[in-house]
């Protein structure tokens, strides 16, 4: 975007995830990739049954290497009814995690209503490499849908903020304030940049995230808006448990805001022989 003025200069904004939108994307996984090393044949059914979910409200488009790679998503996805909901493009990514490496969508009132904002990406802290494919993908979006392309210059996966799309964001200071993403970056300058190129106005910040999670705490793992006022947010009812005293943190956090607030228990733990 030649523009020298922000997007929320511009008047666009990061909608909701509950906002109506005209597709999801998805990126396929390549067996070859680290994120299924052991069970990748066994992922492939819930894959499935996920876009056919998808496929009975709205179009679905896959990221894809090549044809031969199309291919490999056609034969696990071609048993789906509603096969004109979709449709593939030849994006290649390194893993599968669009959420995280894909594009995150602007929206407003005038011409161009679309826009596509491109963050950098690093692999969660450069954890995974590499992810030279899965950086691009955002622009390579933006190109094939033909709509503007903002640069923040700063490194942030799209599960680690959450917007209830009136003008708040949550997320997580392990994360976004983790030195293995913007080291150079101190906190009021990442908050000038979410302000900036996603049309926030208040930016809630929460603690720690789950212990061992790779991504650093991704507030996707911990809290989501249900409504512009309403928050569903994760709690481990064990004292004992390692995540019972940062998600109680996060709690009480949260429960400084103007919101009401839903409780879901954490799950129990599946250890892996």
């Amino acid at each position: 975007m030649s523009s020298t003025q922000t997007p929320a200069e511009l008047g666009y904004r990061m909608p909701a995830e509950w906002e109506p939108h005209a597709a999801t994307w998805l990126s396929w996984p390549r067996r070859e990739g680290i994120s299924f090393p052991d069970s990748f044949d066994r992922v492939l059914p819930t894959l499935r049954e996920m876009v056919g979910a998808l496929t009975e409200s709205e179009p679905v488009c896959i990221n894809v290497i090549n044809g031969a790679h199309e291919a490999e998503a056609r034969a696990v996805l071609d048993p789906l009814p509603h096969q004109e909901c979709l449709t593939y493009y030849e994006i290649p990514t390194n893993e599968p995690w669009c959420r995280d490496h894909g594009p995150i969508f602007l929206t407003r009132v005038a011409d161009p209503k679309l826009a596509v904002v491109d963050w950098d990406y690093n692999a969660w802290g450069n954890k995974y490499p590499p992810f030279d494919l899965d950086e691009v993908v955002p622009t390579r979006v933006a190109e094939l849908l033909k709509v503007p392309v903002f640069y923040p210059k700063m490194i942030l996966e799209g599960g680690s903020i959450e917007v209830n799309g009136a003008g708040t964001l949550l997320t997580s200071e392990s994360c976004l304030l983790n030195k293995n993403r913007n080291p150079n970056l101190s906190r009021t300058e990442i908050e000038k940049r979410l302000r900036d190129f996603l049309g926030v106005k208040e930016i809630l910040w929460l603690g720690d995230g789950i212990e061992g999670d790779d991504t650093d705490g991704h507030i996707d793992d911990l809290a989501r808006f249900i409504s512009e006022t309403e928050v569903v947010t994760v709690v481990e009812e064990n004292p004992d448990d390692e995540n019972y005293q940062p998600l109680q943190e996060n709690l009480n956090r949260l429960s400084g805001f103007a919101l009401d607030i839903v409780q879901l228990p954490m799950p129990k733990k599946i250890v892996r022989e």
